[in-house]
């Protein structure tokens, strides 16, 4: 049985249709999705703002390598492209955390680097994980009080479920 954290993040086509697309094909393991909030770029700031929010999901099978991978399939039914690193997306899917596991895997770091910094990712997971931890960084309410959230916007009037 594995727990994951998954951050999903849109901000080309219908950004909303997009995360749908990640949490339908998530729905046989999802525990808890969050609303959804709208954020300015990270990284790359010349582009449109993002739709962001997390699931918690859980499955007796899946490792931290199937979440990576469920998240890569989701992105590709999306249609995302990979051309610039933190440039636009249509569906960007994070593994954030899985269970305790701390992974140094070029192709799958745990926790997702920059959570710790990512209010556009830690406002979303407290919102439905009040108790959440980064593991080796602590509490994700006590990193999250020594950022700026001021540009994370929850957007009540869009839903996922």
């Amino acid at each position: 049985m594995s727990r994951a954290v998954l951050s999903l993040g849109s901000n080309l086509g219908d950004r909303l249709a997009n995360l749908r697309i990640a949490v339908d094909g998530l729905a046989n393991a999802l525990v808890a999705v969050s609303p959804v909030y709208e954020t300015a770029a990270w990284g790359v700031t010349d582009q449109p703002d993002f739709l962001n929010a997390v699931c918690v999901v859980e499955d007796a099978v899946t490792d931290a390598w199937g979440w990576l991978w469920r998240g890569q399939a989701l992105e590709n039914a999306a249609g995302r492209v990979r051309e610039q690193r933190w440039g636009p997306r249509t569906l960007d899917v994070d593994v954030v955390v899985v269970d305790d596991v701390i992974s140094t895997e070029p192709d799958l770091l745990l926790p997702h680097p920059g959570t710790h910094e990512r209010a556009t990712v830690l406002i979303p997971w407290l919102d439905i994980d009040p108790d959440a931890v980064i593991p080796g960084r602590g509490r994700a309410d006590a990193l999250l009080a020594g950022l700026d959230v001021s540009g994370v916007r929850r957007r009540d009037d869009l839903e996922l479920r």
